[in-house]
């Protein structure tokens, strides 16, 4: 198995990180949030993964619309709950809005797609997934 990195991340001090991602070059910086010592002044790294999480549902969403072949406008909004003993996400709560003029066989296969994304999959069964889906 070939291993190629896809991004190198760079402390910088005063906890904040960059991440660089090495085949675009586009750049995330992270703080730690004002809640644990950070200045939160950017995502912090709990942050970009209930950010990954929705990016992803998202992205699979607009993969089964591509291969069923119909179309919807899709944005959210997502909510991170921390528990502590240990630090850790808790819940990710999803509030998506998805316009069109859809059928039911269609708002299920997305639901079901977004449910099943690779993010969702990856993360710890301790996470609670709430995602609501609002249909305008």
């Amino acid at each position: 198995m070939d291993l190629k990195p896809i991004s190198e991340v760079i402390y910088q001090g005063e906890l904040r990180t960059i991440a660089i991602h090495l085949l675009s070059k586009n750049k995330i910086i992270t703080d730690a949030p004002l809640d644990n010592q950070g200045k939160g002044e950017a995502f912090s790294p709990t942050d970009l993964v209930s950010a990954a999480w929705l990016s992803c549902m998202f992205t699979i969403m607009g993969i089964t619309m591509n291969n069923h072949h119909f179309q919807a406008e899709i944005k959210g909004k997502v909510t991170k709950v921390m528990y502590s003993d240990p630090r850790r996400i808790g819940e990710l709560h999803a509030d998506i809005e998805i316009h069109g003029n859809l059928t039911d066989k269609q708002k299920s296969m997305l639901e079901n797609s977004a449910k099943n994304c690779p993010v969702a999959k990856s993360l710890s069964p301790d996470i609670k997934q709430i995602v609501h889906f609002h249909y305008v």
